[in-house]
């Protein structure tokens, strides 16, 4: 009986220390200081327990962010998911910049006093990347005044792309040719923007051509019409349209207008249209000029 109860007396001692143990090892752990900085009267002391502390909220707030992008973007079409996340990749890098702010300040850490010491550094700083604050500021205008959405087509110093994802610094479109356009957000502000798309993909394209004069304009206007109208990618309606549009030197011009659904791909019914005429006013005997000058010397 007696050594029962000397067993259940160990087995109690050994219960109060072990916790007692781990408990005061977590505690000595969590408070070792890592640093600390400041004057004596307003000192502050960074902890490993106050580390873990700002790192467990970034890993939340990384957390509720994917699963709200997840839950947002579950039933959005392909395009309009893309436009969210362009949208939504401005918005996270806010967010995060507040919810630190906010958990330094709430361990103590004095944001004013850091930002008022490291103006003089700031103003250095800024001056530095000037470029870089500008590609981010026109970055915000951008997703502010929504000129630009991911899936448009966008001409920008002669250059023709389809946007693929806008960032908070650049813009990446895809050429014609496959090519990757990395562009500077900074430029949709000093340089004209053209936007092929803003109001749908429908757009009205046109070819030039010049005939030899004492061409038969009528007929000239019925061969370009049937040249676009015999295109597969040329739109029904609105009909294609001739406009005579000069009697310039050597030649009369006429501009054949017509609408297509991808221009994006304009160059092609294009080039196609241009073969088209071509043989067309082969087969009807309309020349094509070309300027001609008469040189006259005279000898004295």
């Amino acid at each position: 009986m007696m050594q029962e109860e000397i067993t259940e007396q160990v087995k109690e001692q050994v219960k109060e220390v072990i916790p007692k143990n781990i408990w005061d090892t977590l505690q000595e752990f969590f408070s070792y200081e890592i640093f600390h900085f400041g004057t004596d009267e307003h000192p502050f002391v960074l902890t490993v327990g106050l580390l873990f502390f700002v790192l467990l909220v970034f890993v939340i707030t990384s957390v509720i962010l994917k699963f709200t992008k997840r839950v947002v973007t579950r039933k959005m079409q392909s395009q309009d998911k893309l436009k969210f996340e362009s949208v939504f990749s401005f918005s996270k890098y806010f967010i995060y910049l507040i919810v630190i702010f906010f958990a330094l300040d709430s361990i103590g850490f004095n944001i004013t006093a850091i930002f008022a010491a490291s103006a003089a550094l700031l103003v250095g700083v800024g001056l530095a990347l000037q470029t870089f604050i500008q590609d981010i500021l026109s970055g915000i205008f951008i997703f502010i005044d929504q000129t630009v959405h991911v899936g448009d087509i966008i001409e920008l110093d002669g250059k023709v792309g389809r946007v693929e994802e806008i960032k908070l610094r650049t813009t990446r479109a895809v050429t014609i040719d496959n090519k990757v356009l990395i562009i500077p957000n900074h430029k949709y502000m000093s340089s004209s923007l053209y936007n092929w798309t803003q109001n749908g993909t429908v757009t009205r394209e046109s070819v030039s051509v010049g005939v030899a004069y004492g061409s038969d304009t009528q007929l000239v206007k019925e061969l370009l019409i049937k040249a676009a109208s015999s295109n597969s990618n040329v739109l029904k309606d609105p009909p294609p349209m001739v406009l005579f549009t000069d009697f310039a030197d050597s030649s009369l011009n006429f501009k054949l207008i017509f609408t297509i659904d991808d221009s994006f791909q304009s160059g092609v019914p294009k080039s196609e249209i241009r073969f088209e005429i071509d043989r067309l006013f082969r087969e009807h005997k309309i020349n094509i000029p070309f300027p001609q000058r008469e040189v006259t010397i005279i000898k004295e």
